[in-house]
């Protein structure tokens, strides 16, 4: 008889992938008395390195403007190496893209302030997000085309 081995779900290796920052109208931005529009963008992608090994890259885009002139874009890119084994198929998709996320933001978000700081800009301090909400969020838009397809609509692109 063959013992099914315990699940195991850990961080191997958290890095820098990307990083960068942009302050097109520096020195002339840091005149301007007003707030700026922050906007923030976020990726994350995930993929296979070897047998129960994976990679995830939790990418945050925050681009802060005075109307239309760009005060500040700073890009970081945050990796991880993830080793999941034992776990059923069905439930590693949900690991990469709901918990490797949460674990990698709270790196990311420091990385951003602290470039932002760095370039002589107030801190930026980005809020918590719902990682798992933008999955199940994800999930239903691909099964809407499907079962739109299903009812024999063709579904607008």
């Amino acid at each position: 008889m063959s013992e099914q081995q315990a699940p195991v779900f850990s961080i191997e290796k958290v890095y820098a992938k990307d990083i960068s920052l942009e302050s097109p109208n520096a020195p002339q931005v840091f005149l301007e008395r007003e707030n700026p529009t922050i906007e923030m963008q976020l990726h994350s992608e995930a993929s296979n390195i070897e047998e129960g090994l994976y990679n995830v890259v939790l990418t945050v885009t925050v681009t802060a403007k005075l109307g239309e002139k760009t005060m500040f874009l700073v890009e970081a890119g945050q990796g991880g190496i993830f080793q999941i084994r034992n776990i059923p198929q069905e439930n590693i998709d949900p690991i990469l893209s709901v918990a490797c996320p949460n674990i990698l933001f709270p790196y990311v978000r420091e990385t951003i302030s602290d470039l932002v700081t760095r370039a002589g800009f107030p801190p930026v301090l980005l809020a918590p997000v719902n990682f798992e909400g933008m999955y199940q969020q994800r999930l239903q838009a691909q099964q809407e085309p499907q079962q739109t397809h299903q009812s024999g609509e063709i579904p607008i692109q």
